[in-house]
């Protein structure tokens, strides 16, 4: 299968970077898998953003790609889900 190509108007989950962690490592906030609109494309591989959370949204510009879906402050694809 060929990679994907992002373009405006795409749903894609971002990896928010969730509260500083404290002394001991622990977080008030982890990082949270949110879903995302791309709002402008820089590139194969960086986009702007609209963030959608349970209290609001946010517009983040110039958020690069990691396909692991791991590393806050990025964006990811969603998986594929086949139907049964």
């Amino acid at each position: 299968m060929d990679p994907q190509a992002p373009s405006v108007g795409r749903i894609v989950r971002y990896v928010s970077h969730g509260t500083p962690p404290r002394e001991d490592g622990s977080q008030a906030h982890p990082s949270k898998t949110r879903a995302a609109v791309i709002t402008e494309v820089h590139g194969p591989t960086e986009v702007g953003l609209a963030v959608f959370n349970p209290s609001g949204f946010f517009f983040d510009q110039h958020v690069m790609q990691d396909e692991t879906g791991t590393a806050p402050g990025t964006w990811h694809w969603p998986a594929w889900v086949m139907a049964a």
